[in-house]
């Protein structure tokens, strides 16, 4: 009898092994990406010559440590092979078992797994188990998307150039999309910086520059807005005397009648004395930051060295491409510099004593980046005592007659230049306050207030004694 080699008995031994035990492979169908919100079914697919016991599907979490069942069926309990379709190939039973996610979220994202037992043909009770694995791959599409200005609100220069950076940040995708930029239509392009650049807008002081930007010395600018509203001035208030060399007008002209337009406005504007010829160089910067769900945030930033002259009224536009996206997603900002502010008060006809409330209403168009506010009293201090006040709105509590005539300068300024407008408060007559009530600081003081200090003077005086 020939002598049997080695491999022909460990082959010999796996046939033998297999007639008793029974024939069984399992095995998952591939799936592509799939999109969050959408219907998946996990196909399981298993050949067996024996009997089946169960099958069992399995969410596996925390890198393998935690299975969790997400279906089973056990045929020692159940008839029913709905689930599962089989025909016979080669003397083999062919079943496939589907478990259906109606609409997947970012957190069925990881891996699953098929369990299937039969019995095996010896004992026909000890189970035999098999498995199967796949990775589900759930991808989500950017949810939202915004452009941003580094530094906004940011002060504008006249005397030298600035750099500029534009933020776009997209929330919400799964995985990372695709961020980049154009101007006007046409791609940018731009040179990739794998660091934050230093220097860029973002890190800068919003304050930097307002050491250039003292309205006080700008001589030229200040004698024209002033011979304007001289001019305007004697031709449509009363010749009061200039708030601005701190003399009290005459109280009979707080009663005047006559209507005024109030407030008188007149607005000017700051253009860059550079020149910046050169074609401006993108400089581009990609950061991802992983959020507790699953999705990335993506914040692109591009930064150049700003010249108003070609940049004033560019549109800029931040598209993503995403694989669930059919379509790119965009959001556009278009940067101009703030012109034709307009400003209101309340209330329209200030009387000695009110609050006053001067505030910027709006532009004649959408002005990007965010305009910075500056308020200042021309040839004075404000009436807290304070050189300038930040805000849109610019509050006045309880106006003395010592301020009317007086003149009020808002800056509103953006990287892209600067405009100022010039308004003056009228204060009429109160006829509830007789006048000479007011203290040094223009609060109104009532009579039932004087005579009580001087009761209070008179009673300590009489103790005294």
């Amino acid at each position: 009898m020939r002598k049997m080699n080695g491999l022909s008995v460990c082959l010999l031994l796996w046939d033998l092994l297999d007639l008793a035990l029974g024939y069984l492979t399992v095995s998952i169908e591939p799936l592509p990406p799939v999109v969050a919100g959408d219907a998946v079914t996990l196909k399981c697919n298993f050949k067996t010559d024996g009997r089946m016991r169960e099958i069992v599907w399995y969410r596996v979490t925390d890198g393998g440590t935690i299975k969790q069942k997400i279906f089973t069926f056990d045929a020692m309990f159940s008839t029913n092979y709905s689930h599962m379709e089989n025909y016979r190939k080669r003397e083999d039973l062919v079943y496939q078992s589907t478990v259906r996610l109606p609409e997947v979220r970012i957190s069925d994202n990881g891996p699953y797994e098929c369990h299937v037992g039969i019995y095996d043909r010896a004992t026909r009770e000890k189970v035999v188990l098999a498995s199967g694995n796949i990775f589900l791959n759930v991808m989500s599409p950017p949810t939202s998307i915004a452009v941003l200005a580094a530094d906004s609100p940011a002060p504008f220069s006249r005397y030298q150039a600035q750099n500029f950076t534009l933020v776009c940040v997209v929330a919400g995708g799964k995985p990372a999309p695709m961020v980049y930029f154009k101007r006007d239509g046409e791609p940018i392009e731009a040179v990739p910086l794998p660091e934050p650049p230093v220097g860029a807008a973002a890190l800068q002081d919003s304050r930097a520059f307002r050491s250039l930007l003292n309205r006080d010395l700008d001589d030229t600018k200040m004698r024209k807005s002033l011979s304007i509203l001289d001019v305007q001035g004697r031709a449509g208030r009363p010749p009061t005397e200039d708030p601005s060399r701190g003399r009290t007008p005459d109280p009979g002209l707080l009663s005047d009648p006559t209507p005024e337009s109030i407030p008188e406005t007149v607005v000017s504007r700051e253009f860059p004395r550079w020149v910046h010829d050169a074609e401006p160089v993108y400089f581009l910067h990609h950061s991802h930051v992983p959020v507790s769900d699953g999705t990335v945030e993506v914040r692109a930033l591009l930064m150049w060295t700003l010249n108003p002259q070609i940049d004033n009224e560019a549109l800029f536009s931040c598209e993503v491409k995403h694989p669930a996206l059919s379509m790119p997603m965009q959001s556009e900002v278009t940067l101009v510099a703030p012109k034709g502010p307009k400003i209101m008060m309340t209330p329209t006809r200030a009387r000695v004593g009110d609050t006053v409330r001067i505030l910027v209403h709006g532009f004649q168009n959408e002005v990007f980046p965010e305009p910075l506010f500056t308020w200042t009293r021309v040839g004075s201090r404000l009436l807290d005592g304070s050189a300038e006040h930040d805000g849109k709105e610019l509050v006045l509590e309880r106006v003395p007659a010592e301020l009317n005539g007086s003149m009020y300068r808002c800056t509103a300024q953006n990287p892209l230049g600067s405009t100022d407008t010039h308004t003056r408060l009228i204060v009429f007559e109160n006829p509830n306050i007789p006048r000479g009530t007011e203290d040094s600081n223009g609060s109104v003081c009532s009579l039932v207030g004087v005579r009580l200090t001087l009761m209070l003077a008179l009673t300590v005086i009489l103790e005294l004694t």
